[in-house]
This record gives C-alpha cells, structure tokens and sequence, in this order.
C-alpha cells in the first residue's frame, strides 16, 4: 500500500485495496468514485487494480463508476473492463465450464437528476444489457439509488411495508 515509512494518509484506493483484502474479495463494483476520465491504477502493496470511468476533468464529477479487481486476476482476463459512461461500467469474466460472466458496474441517477438523465441511464443500461450473450451470467452490481422505507402507499406497488422510515 502506501509508503509505511510516512506519516501521510493513506489514498483512497489503499484503504479500498485493504478492505476488499480483508473480506477475501476478488472483484468489487464501486459507485460514486467522483474520478476524471478513464483509467487504471495499481495498488502494489494491496494486490489490487482499479479501472474507472467519469467525466473529463473540466466537467462537474459527481458520479463515476469503477471495478477494483485482485491483480492476480487480470492475466486471465481476455479483456480489460470497459467504461461505457461515468455511470456505467462493464467487465467479461473468461469461461467457467463454458460460460462467460459479464458484470455490469453502475451508479442510477437520481432523484434529482433530470427526468432526461434518468431516461438516458436506463436507456444506456438497458443497451448493454442487450448486448449481452444470453449464454453468460450477467451480474448488474452497484448503486441504483432504490428507495426503501415505510411509505409504501406513496409508492404502491414499488415498496413493500416491511420497511423502516421515509
């Protein structure tokens, strides 16, 4: 991870890379990483690597999409993850048995984006969904901004009563 031998905290993606480490986890899909651009970094000393997708640095970031990925791992891969905007992300795991997994990335718009972005989002989701072998497993991880609670009569039919809250 970081040089030990200071007293500057850790980055963001060290103490992401410990944590995954921590729980074992091979893969993660990471929401809301506010990054610019698309890019890779490894974190050496916590075995491993993150690919992102935001907008270009002159834009307001306040989405953004990741997959941190134990760096092991990437040698089996037959294609890097692939940022389709800064709210989606997707990634092919090479055959198990004969099948391929994709997992999808994602971070929905929300409430107070614009009935536009929302469609937008959904629309694009929707896209790579379809795009999708109907062999593989498909995994959609991430953050879709869901609504829960007890207000089940403002959303009928949407949310259960089982809920806590607003």
């Amino acid at each position: 991870m970081d040089n030990q031998g200071t007293d500057r905290p850790e980055t963001r993606t060290a103490l992401i890379a410990r944590e995954l480490s921590r729980y074992n986890a091979d893969i993660a899909a990471l929401s809301e990483t506010r990054l610019a651009d698309q890019g890779k970094l490894t974190e050496i000393g916590g075995g491993y690597t993150f690919f992102w997708c935001g907008r270009s640095p002159d834009e307001r970031r306040e989405a953004g999409v990741a997959f941190a990925i134990r760096s092991r791992l990437l040698q089996k891969l037959t294609k890097l993850p692939e940022g389709h905007s800064d709210r989606l992300m997707s990634l092919q795991i090479p055959p198990s048995k004969g099948r391929k997994a994709t997992l999808i990335s994602v971070y929905a718009a929300t409430m107070t984006n614009t009935d536009d972005a929302k469609d937008k989002f959904y629309d694009e989701l929707s896209a790579l969904i379809s795009i999708v072998p109907k062999a593989d497993k498909l995994l959609v991880l991430g953050d879709f901004n869901a609504r829960v609670g007890a207000d089940y009569q403002t959303w009928s039919g949407i949310i259960g009563k089982q809920g806590i809250g607003n």
